[in-house]
């Protein structure tokens, strides 16, 4: 009998594949930058004509000595400097903050904001059914603390300077002879500046506290009108273009120097003093010729 050949079982064991790499991250990466681009480009359609020139500016010229675009105030993208074409917008966009305030239906009526020639000037008008501060009193009431501090955020992200001004009405002020409508409106005015740097406005932001008592009523036919009882602050234009030397001159300075050295020049008399033509010269004597010997 031929010797049977054993019989060989082979066992294979199936495993896991092996390992896939890293493709997946790379291409997951590439997904992620994408849409972060977009969105970027979306941000950038929906934003002001300032930041875009900020952001591409930037792109173009990192260091910023190319073009000064821009603020040197750290913040937001839209804390850039407002001309008198930009004022509008900020009146848009004050606007639109304040409509966010619990009470504005209340106080839809005390605001008003109008562009002028030295600026943005925001009106805080007092009512018969609303003020702003205690009767007879510098001491702001919760409306004006929560409006002072909505309007210190907004613009306090600005580098232009801002006035705050005081007015009340023509009611004599009772109660002492030492202080009266003149020191109120002052009071109220430095009051609204305290109140408007703690909430957000720099300390070398604001230019001017001015009273000016019944100087100047809002409405003059009627001097005890509450309207007449105001703060108004005055966001004031950037005129010099940003980054400008201050010590140096600009056109306008050089012109009025140069009027000045060709004034005609005083005399003691206070009489001005035209210039003369010069005096022809004289001819000069013929010298005597010496007499010849004989």
């Amino acid at each position: 009998m031929a010797a049977t050949r054993p019989i060989i079982i082979v066992k294979k064991k199936v495993g896991h594949g092996g390992h896939h790499g890293g493709a997946w991250k790379v291409a997951y990466a590439d997904f992620v930058t994408a849409m972060m681009a977009l969105f970027i480009v979306l941000w950038l359609m929906n934003s002001s004509k300032q930041v875009q020139e900020a952001v591409g500016g930037y792109f173009k010229d990192p260091s910023g000595t190319s073009k000064m675009v821009g603020t040197d105030q750290r913040g937001s993208g839209d804390n850039f400097t407002l001309t008198k074409e930009d004022m509008a917008k900020l009146k848009e966009q004050l606007q639109k903050s304040v409509r966010r305030l619990n009470d504005f239906d209340k106080l839809k009526n005390q605001i008003e904001m109008t562009v002028t020639a030295e600026g943005l000037r925001i009106e805080l008008l007092e009512s018969a059914s609303g003020t702003f501060f205690e009767s007879g009193s510098p001491r702001p009431n919760d409306d004006c603390k929560q409006l002072l501090s909505l309007l210190a955020q907004e613009l306090g992200k600005l580098p232009n300077k801002i006035s705050v001004e005081g007015h009340t009405d023509s009611k004599p002020y009772a109660g002492s002879t030492t202080y009266g409508n003149w020191e109120l409106s002052t009071d109220r005015a430095n009051a609204a500046r305290r109140m408007m740097q703690q909430s957000g406005v720099r300390d070398d932001q604001v230019a001017q506290v001015r009273g000016y008592a019944d100087q100047r009523l809002r409405t003059p036919k009627d001097p005890l009108a509450p309207s007449n009882r105001r703060i108004s602050l005055i966001v004031q234009y950037v005129e010099a273009g940003i980054g400008a030397d201050p010590n140096t001159p600009d056109a306008s300075t050089t012109k009025i120097q140069e009027q000045a050295t060709t004034k005609d020049p005083i005399t003691k008399d206070g009489a001005a003093k035209t210039p003369s033509s010069p005096e022809p010269a004289k001819p000069e004597p013929a010298k005597p010729e010496p007499a010849k010997k004989d």
